[in-house]
């Protein structure tokens, strides 16, 4: 019964591994009918640009900083959206923005693009408001009427025009924005803080656009458009809607961003071009293929029969773990590759411990079973010890570490867990098949 359900288990890691190995490698094989999903490749494989800015806090209160960290992002997401980037990268390190634009980006336009300071303006509506919007309207149409016939719509996106115009109210005037509740409802609202001067020149603009849109820009893109309830006194003022609280922050968020300016400084600049990408990504790929096919000549000449299995079950170990980097999806960078590679030799490293440890108990002249038994039971302390650790490193680096050390460590870290998995359940698998077989009373095989 044992063995019949070794035989359905060692079946099912097959299938399994097999389906996985050819998942991996869809994209490259062109299987058809099966499903392809590329690999998420970073920036110094693709190639692109990495640039590291320093946002300069010094006139910003300390329980104000994440809020302004986490408006800057937000406003330098929507700037890099305009170069038409595939998947921009930018994340909030500290103080500290990290920007990683894949593809082919001039860097000079980039960097000259993200490092402006938000600018928040609030603008009223012109005179012939409805005129403008009506206009729009139409020529909005046409434009998705072109579109679909594939036709250039650049000439007629040039004639839309702007429905509000400046009014001098900045975000040098607004002290605060904030997330609050209605106490009566629970609904969430934005609400305003201006500094005298700020208040005096909103009030004039809520007095004469009672009924009206006051919209807000941020970077010349409207980012709200509240309309105006009645005149507004003394520096406070709410916007309200049908928000979430996640909307409602978000907008808190930016307007912070536009309200408490905080200049952004590149201290660092890594550019990639695509050619180079290309290279770098076919050297990687043949150092991982020959790194591999090394590991399997040597344990099959040094383990002979467990030299082979441990092949097997490394192989399906690639395959479920490149599978997994398509799914999740980690982005594939050199160090990742590294990582993925380090994480190889661990795999064997187990397979190598448990191999000298059955050598060693056969020698002592114990039946192959109990021998079998006795080298994962006295092996997996190492193994588990010694997997842990690196985890526990590969952890460290992945919650400190910049972005390409990150990619490192996901890789690693990933690749360990299925290690142990391969070794403790694959590995173990296959080797209980000889269980009761001639080859469990050979001497070649096994002991050396």
């Amino acid at each position: 019964m044992l063995e019949r359900k070794n035989y359905i288990l060692v079946l099912l890691i097959l299938v399994i591994g097999g389906l996985a190995i050819v998942f991996s490698c869809a994209d490259y094989l062109k299987v058809p009918h099966f499903p392809q999903k590329p690999f998420k490749l970073g920036l110094d494989l693709q190639g692109g640009v990495h640039l590291v800015y320093q946002a300069d806090l010094s006139k910003i209160s300390d329980r104000d900083k994440v809020e302004v960290m986490s408006g800057l992002r937000d406003v330098i997401e929507r700037r890099v959206n305009t170069f038409g980037v595939r998947e921009p990268l930018v994340q909030v390190q500290g103080e500290r923005l990290i920007v990683e634009l894949s593809g082919d980006i001039d860097p000079g336009e980039a960097i000259k693009e993200i490092g402006k300071t938000p600018v928040l303006e609030f603008r009223e509506q012109k005179e012939n408001f409805e005129e403008i919007k009506k206009k729009n309207q139409q020529i909005l149409e046409k434009i998705k009427e072109m579109e679909d016939r594939g036709e250039n719509t650049d000439q007629l996106r040039a004639q839309i025009e702007e429905p509000f115009k400046p009014t001098g109210l900045n975000g040098r005037y607004l002290k605060r924005a904030r997330l609050d509740f209605d106490q009566n409802t629970s609904e969430p609202f934005v609400s305003l803080e201006f500094n005298s001067e700020g208040a005096k020149i909103f009030e004039d603009l809520t007095a004469k656009n009672v009924g009206k849109i006051l919209a807000i820009y941020i970077d010349g893109i409207p980012i709200s458009t509240p309309r105006v309830q009645e005149k507004i006194s003394g520096g406070r003022a709410r916007i309200t809607g049908n928000f979430t609280v996640k909307e409602a922050k978000e907008l808190a968020r930016n307007l912070s961003a536009g309200a408490l300016p905080a200049p952004i400084h590149l201290i660092s600049q890594n550019s990639v071009g695509p050619s180079l990408g290309k290279i770098s990504l076919q050297k990687s790929l043949k150092a991982g293929a020959f790194g591999i096919l090394a590991v399997i000549l040597f344990m099959i000449l040094f383990y002979r029969l467990p030299g082979l299995i441990a092949s097997v079950a490394l192989a399906i170990y690639t395959g479920i773990v490149l599978s997994l980097f398509k799914l999740i999806p980690v982005t594939l960078t050199l160090a990742g590759i590294g990582g993925f590679i380090l994480s190889v030799g661990m795999a064997v490293d187990a397979n190598v411990l448990i191999f000298e440890r059955l050598r060693e108990e056969l020698r002592q002249g114990k039946d192959f079973p109990f021998a079998l038994k006795e080298a994962f039971r006295r092996a997996w302390p190492s193994i588990r010890d010694g997997n842990l650790t690196t985890l526990i490193v590969a952890i460290i680096l992945f919650e400190f570490g910049t972005s390409f050390v990150k990619g490192f460590a996901l890789t690693l870290g990933l690749g360990i867990l299925v290690s142990m998995f391969s070794a403790i359940v694959i590995t173990r698998s296959f080797l209980n098949v000889f269980l009761g077989t001639r080859l469990e009373k050979a001497r070649f095989p096994w002991r050396g």
